[in-house]
């Protein structure tokens, strides 16, 4: 038996290695070709700084950056919002069980149908594509994430602390931001940070509700890409992987301290 399981051991071992590789050995070869002289692909030539230079003097790319950064930030937002105003009324006896079935449409239903729904919608209500529209389509991905984790996670409270802050005369409004809220404080934080990396990088909803007045970094990235493979993408993937990477561990880092999943 022990040369089965150390046989099985291996195996797992390859196939976990492997995978690995696979997944992480093109990012590696884009970060180090990021500082080649010679544009990608080629052999490597020398070091350089040349294309993160290019980079950073690019006006176009950095306003889609601020535009990726500001639908981010505002559909995190109201996503936030609405999941704490929906917990406010589940703490008043409102009955939001049964409901939480339509949030997570947007987990099921792929994500182009999703976004031709959405232009669709937005095509009959004759709404302008632009930031706003992609606010709202962001927002409404982000819903699925946000009620969800933060309504489990308000089931698993200890409703007695706030039955006993109503006893002791705090209003509802009162025991909702001084006892509810804080309990739930590290959980929504942890869903922010997720639902904020998902709107950044979306480019699905991006492509279709974009219009024509507005670009993400996605779709700026894409339109690079048409010309051919650019050195300046090596060098903004490279920060961007750079940026991910620092979030999903301040992800984990939260989520290691409270009952997230």
């Amino acid at each position: 038996m022990k040369p089965i399981t150390a046989l099985a051991r291996t195996a797992n071992l390859t196939l976990v290695a492997s995978t690995y590789l696979f997944l992480y050995v093109p990012l590696i070869v884009l970060l180090v070709f990021s500082f080649n002289s010679t544009p990608f692909p080629a052999p490597w030539t020398s070091f350089t700084w040349r294309w993160y230079h290019e980079l950073f003097s690019s006006g176009p790319l950095w306003e889609a950056f601020r535009n990726s950064l500001i639908i981010a930030l505002s559909s995190t937002f109201i996503s936030i919002t609405a999941g704490a105003l929906l917990i406010f009324y589940a703490t008043q006896g409102g009955r939001i069980g049964k409901a939480l079935v339509l949030f997570y449409g947007n987990l099921i239903i792929p994500e182009v149908v999703l976004a031709v729904s959405l232009l669709g919608f937005f095509s009959l209500a004759s709404i302008p594509l632009g930031l706003a529209t992609l606010i709202l389509a962001h927002t409404l991905l982000g819903l699925g994430f946000v009620i969800p984790l933060i309504y489990a996670r308000f089931q698993e409270l200890d409703h007695r602390l706030h039955e006993a802050s109503l006893v002791l005369g705090a209003t509802p409004l009162q025991t909702f931001f001084k006892v509810t809220l804080p309990l739930l404080r590290p959980t929504m934080i942890t869903t922010a940070l997720l639902v904020f990396i998902i709107s950044f990088d979306d480019f699905v909803l991006s492509y279709f509700c974009a219009g024509s007045s507005a670009q993400t970094l996605s779709l700026y990235i894409l339109s690079m890409l048409r010309s051919g493979i650019s050195p300046i993408v090596n060098a903004l993937t490279a920060i961007l992987l750079i940026l991910s990477s620092a979030l999903v561990l301040i992800f984990f880092s939260l989520r290691s301290r409270t009952k997230l999943f």
